[in-house]
């Protein structure tokens, strides 16, 4: 996992993260995937434990096929979800069941599955605790429906965070996630949410969480994230690409935007 120390002089890895949602069928994410490793082995730069890291998460069927073509490589393999419980839930997958294929990190709370499948905070609890029993990082996705000021949007969000991880006394499970602040309202609009608007609700999520943990966990920004956006987010720690990151080549443009913020020292504060 990788946190953002509060203290001065440590920089946080960047963070790349890209879902495919359900828009790639069974072999076109095979090729996404070869793709994908292809264009990581490009960049010398990005290795395990490196300062730029890349999660890829897939659909579910594709999960043992894409753990075969991604090992060897410094891409750690994510899911879309997992289940809230064990044993007796048909159709459901267990965050057990995606440790023992070689997931490293598994998407929760996403907005789609709040409104679409009615995933309440409690259900969005269960999960991550689920997850974090399993050894699973949770990319705990969170954020406002309807844009607000950023301090009212970043209340929102510490609100989301810290029913996912339960009573006070589970607060050291704080350090062990990774955030995706994703604005409901920014997810797949023609256009990202503005830089500025992006940078203080996430700085002021950021200090908001330091007054809780000495490790505060990453946050990544996600809703409409491509290309030419990562250098105007000075104050996040990365990006959780969608749709635009499915032609590789954007990909890769992404990482190279990392990797020079890095070879700049770049990092947020």
């Amino acid at each position: 996992m990788t946190t953002h120390k509060t203290t001065e002089g440590a920089l946080a890895a960047t963070c790349i993260g890209v879902s495919t949602k359900m828009y790639l069928g069974y072999n076109a994410s095979l090729r996404w995937l070869e793709q994908i490793r292809r264009v990581v082995a490009e960049r010398p730069g990005i290795y395990p434990g490196g300062p730029v890291r890349v999660i890829v998460i897939p659909s579910y069927p594709v999960l043992e096929s894409a753990g075969k073509i991604l090992a060897g490589s410094p891409v750690l393999l994510g899911a879309q979800n997992c289940s809230w419980g064990e044993g007796a839930l048909t159709g459901e997958v267990s965050a057990a069941m995606l440790a023992e294929l070689g997931v490293s990190v598994v998407e929760i709370g996403h907005a789609e599955r709040r409104s679409l499948f009615g995933e309440s905070d409690a259900v969005v609890a269960l999960k991550t605790k689920k997850a974090l029993a399993a050894g699973l990082e949770p990319l705990l996705c969170v954020g406002e429906s309807v844009r607000m000021t950023p301090r009212a949007a970043a209340g929102h969000c510490l609100a989301q965070v810290l029913s996912a991880i339960g009573p006070t006394g589970q607060q050291e499970s704080l350090g062990r996630l990774l955030l995706g602040y994703e604005p409901v309202w920014a997810i797949g609009a023609p256009a990202p949410a503005p830089a500025e608007y992006v940078n203080e609700v996430g700085d002021r999520l950021r200090r908001l969480l330091a007054e809780r943990t000495e490790e505060v966990p990453a946050i990544i920004y996600g809703g409409s994230a491509g290309p030419g956006l990562l250098p105007e987010l000075q104050l996040l720690d990365g990006l959780f690409l969608g749709r635009f990151a499915h032609d590789t080549k954007n990909f890769g443009l992404v990482l190279d935007e990392a990797l020079d913020r890095r070879s700049h020292g770049q990092a947020p504060r």
